[in-house]
């Protein structure tokens, strides 16, 4: 029977070319819309380290004197952030600091670059299954002599290099010349989750986040020395002394990352920054001990709200987009159904149910659906493809993956058996006898 409503759903859509190509039309511009805005959030909005995020969190202490107890700064200042580093507390933990610094290698006629560079510690790589295609990264023990050596990005191994392998190279950072140990394979995790701070402020531009990856990675202390001057504070509680060392201003500039691999240890690393604060207001160095916080990673992005506000509100307005043609191919499949009532009563007359019939007009709305959801995913490519022309960072993010193409057609057989729902409702219930007279 299956086949047959089928075969008949074919016939009558070839019948109405017409009116079957305003309907496919209006469906695949509201698929199109709402899926490449849809495809863009579900990308931007996505876990950055799947399989591990649940067990990756962001610590706060309250270092802020003038806070008066409230939401504690974003990063932490240079003392509290080593002492919970050199605590070893977590099962891995990481400082990271941001800062430009001057690249080129030795000998070089070209003119410097400025790059981003991050001032890690040796656990930042295995904590974030950072991938490798050349070397290695520093060990703890390069943490602690402030070896003077760092892991570079592909795409700068590919500018300064030509692609080859060049661990063991030398690269002149500011005025130091350091040696290349490794050179990091394709990593882009989206958003750049170990830079995401303060997104709530910035009046939904958050589009920093999903830059590509930094260029040059150094342990940490090291790189206070070879790019002295160069770091910033994120946020002063009082006005810094400009001669005065980073480590030692009234600033926060520092933020730390912790794995914790169970619900015990995630208990317990809370109660130590509790009684870190405690013990630091007893010393009079903070003044709010009981404003700590300990967010997962997913929980510290939508803190942040990381997701920009412009696409939120275009996937909004794509949707509704899609609920206006979704309202216009209600209409065009009612004028559809009466234009063969005269059809469905004489299959009434012969027997027909009117459970079949619904069903009938069910399946010529789902061809509809099928042919609509084809032309919704090439103009989802489309979009996608304009996304990517738009001059912002998280631009060349913009392709569909698995989950995105399978949610594209589900979405237009819902959408068309949703609008069939009534107009085949309204066609199975009709009197047979009125249908008869349209004959």
């Amino acid at each position: 029977m299956f086949a047959y409503y089928v075969k008949v759903a074919l016939h009558n859509t070839q019948r109405n070319k017409v009116l079957a190509a305003l309907m496919v039309l209006a469906i695949a511009v509201g698929i199109g819309a709402s899926m490449t805005t849809l495809t863009v959030m579900h990308l931007l909005s996505g876990d950055p380290l799947p399989g591990r995020s649940q067990h990756i969190y962001y610590p706060q202490i309250d270092v802020n004197p003038q806070s008066k107890g409230r939401e504690p700064l974003d990063m932490l200042d240079y003392r509290t952030a080593m002492d919970l580093w050199s605590s070893d507390k977590a099962d891995q933990q990481a400082l990271v600091a941001n800062s430009m610094v001057k690249v080129r290698t030795p000998y070089s006629t070209r003119p410097a670059l400025m790059l981003p560079m991050v001032s890690t510690t040796s656990d930042f790589f295995s904590m974030f299954d950072v991938p490798f295609r050349y070397g290695q990264a520093w060990s703890k023990s390069d943490d602690a002599s402030r070896t003077r050596v760092a892991v570079i990005s592909s795409r700068l191994n590919d500018k300064l290099f030509g692609g080859r392998n060049s661990v063991g190279k030398t690269l002149r950072l500011a005025d130091s010349d350091v040696r290349i140990i490794g050179v990091l394979d394709a990593w882009r995790p989206s958003p750049l989750f170990y830079k995401v701070r303060g997104g709530r402020f910035t009046d939904g531009d958050t589009s920093a986040f999903y830059k590509k990856t930094d260029d040059v990675f150094m342990p940490f202390a090291a790189s206070l020395e070879v790019n002295a001057g160069n770091f910033q504070a994120f946020t002063c509680w009082s006005a810094p002394d400009p001669n005065e060392d980073l480590r030692n201003a009234p600033c926060v500039w520092v933020a730390l990352w912790a794995r914790l691999n169970s619900a015990a240890k995630v208990n317990a690393y809370r109660s130590y920054l509790q009684n870190y604060a405690d013990q630091q207001k007893a010393a009079g160095r903070i003044k709010y001990a009981d404003d700590i916080r300990l967010r997962s990673l997913m929980q510290w992005l939508d803190f942040n709200r990381v997701v920009p506000s412009n696409v939120k509100l275009q996937t909004a307005l794509a949707f509704s987009f899609l609920l206006i043609c979704l309202t216009n191919v209600v209409g065009l499949l009612l004028a559809k159904f009466l234009r063969h009532s005269g059809e469905i009563g004489l299959r009434r007359a012969l027997g027909a149910t009117r459970t079949a019939v619904f069903f009938q007009c069910l399946i010529e709305s789902a061809i509809i659906g099928l042919l609509g959801g084809l032309g919704g995913l090439l103009l989802t490519l489309f979009g996608l493809y304009l996304v990517r022309l738009q001059p912002v960072a998280y631009a060349d993010l913009a392709h569909m993956d698995v989950s995105m193409f399978l949610v594209t057609f589900a979405l237009a057989l819902a959408t068309s058996l949703l609008a069939g729902a009534l107009p085949a409702l309204r066609a199975s219930l009709t009197p047979t006898a009125l249908q008869l007279k349209l004959l």
